[in-house]
């Protein structure tokens, strides 16, 4: 098993974001996880996500939409008006992002300042509703915007959950192309990486036809508050999953099958790990600075913060081995904190021999992260050489 989270920090709209001020269209946003939020201040932003409509039928159904230009603005204060040495500023009332002017948005709705009224429907006046409607909570123009890529009236939108992203694309850059800039590294990147190796290993007709492992992939959301959630790597999801995997065939309600499979089962859990960097290698322990496009980082920590043990780096060590791909270990110094992952908890949880991994790379939760261009293409490798070879390999590694 592979086990990835596809979730980044970023900022999400508010129930209720109407906001302006001095003459501005503002939209109220609150933090998801623990991101560089310095980072999101003068990027070009839009938002994307989960809109609920009600449909002619007078059902309720969900629709994924992603407005694809800037909208939204984090404005800084410009150096001359504040010389602080250090950037810092509040996240309730200075990480607002503004959405244009409102002057602007009343000429468009052919209003004054004086004759500003609340958007009311026909449905709307007919009938009770609990809250106020979405385009009295939000910007009316930013419903519409939202109606128009879900394909329904704005009347039609009941509620959403949208979160702010950066327009901008990812590329590859360095001046032998060797690096990629992108937003959501962590952990889209080792999301697809376990995806593509898993499609890889399967590729040809012949791949299971010894193979008495089930091949399997658990991407889970919200890792990055915690994983305590339906949809998170805390839940029972994957428990309930392989326990229905293991008993296909079997009559007996007493079977061991889930336990069995639980013994001779390994996760690994694929998080995206630190590169060095050169501006503050200090930060680093000495004889542990993983560096890019030099292979898979593997995770060490005492204190269990990740689940990587000696049996888990030979089982590793020997998978590379087969696909002909590096790796690197990776530890904290003994004066740093230390991240952690779904692997702990999935171990804990499942018992199950586990090991924590990710691909190196810079600036962790920032709005835009680098990564290696060729640490891509060796852990889909190791990934497939993973699911191709465990059953040969899992009974050669022999812990009493």
């Amino acid at each position: 098993m592979i086990g990835a989270h596809t979730d980044s920090p970023c900022l999400a709209v508010k129930p209720v974001s109407k906001k302006q001020g001095e003459g501005f269209l503002q939209v109220g946003v609150q933090t998801y996880g623990g991101g560089l939020w310095h980072t999101w201040f003068d990027r070009d932003l839009s938002i994307a996500g989960r809109v609920m409509v009600k449909t002619k039928e007078g059902e309720f159904s969900q629709r994924l939409v992603k407005i694809d230009r800037p909208i939204l603005r984090i404005p800084s204060l410009a150096i001359h008006l504040d010389r602080q040495e250090t950037f810092a500023f509040n996240k309730e009332s200075q990480l607002l992002p503004i959405a244009g002017l409102v002057a602007a948005e009343l000429n468009r709705s052919g209003q004054s300042a004086e004759g500003q009224q609340e958007p009311r429907n026909d449905a709307e006046a007919d009938s009770f509703s609990p809250f106020k409607a979405p385009s009295q909570r939000h910007h009316p123009y930013m419903v519409e915007l939202i109606a128009r890529e879900a394909r329904v009236d704005s009347s039609d939108i009941v509620d959403f959950e949208l979160v702010l992203y950066d327009t901008q694309k990812s590329c590859v850059g360095g001046i032998n192309n060797e690096l990629m800039f992108s937003p959501r590294l962590d952990n889209l990147c080792m999301s697809f990486c376990s995806t593509m190796g898993l499609v890889h290993s399967v590729s040809s007709q012949e791949s299971l036809e010894n193979d008495s492992s089930i091949r399997l992939i658990a991407l889970f959301d919200h890792e990055e508050i915690g994983s305590n959630t339906a949809q998170g790597a805390d839940s029972n999801v994957l428990p309930s999953i392989i326990r229905r995997l293991s008993v296909l065939g079997e009559d007996d309600t007493d079977s061991t099958s889930y336990e069995q499979s639980l013994a001779s089962s390994f996760l690994v859990s694929a998080d995206m790990a630190h590169s060095v960097n050169p501006n503050y290698a200090g930060k680093y322990e000495s004889d542990h600075k993983p560096e890019m496009n030099k292979g898979t980082v593997i995770k060490v920590n005492a204190n269990a913060r990740y689940a990587t043990n000696s049996p888990g780096i030979v089982l590793l060590q020997e998978v590379a081995k087969r696909a002909k791909v590096p790796l690197q270990l990776f530890v904290v110094r003994n004066d740093s904190s230390c991240g952690s992952t779904i692997g702990p908890m999935l171990s804990a949880v499942l018992g199950t021999r586990t090991l924590d991994l990710g691909n190196p790379q810079l600036s962790m939760h920032s709005i835009r992260e680098t990564g290696g261009v060729y640490d891509v293409d060796y852990a889909i490798k190791l990934f497939e050489s993973f699911f191709a070879h465990y059953t040969e390999l899992e009974k050669n590694i022999i812990v009493d």
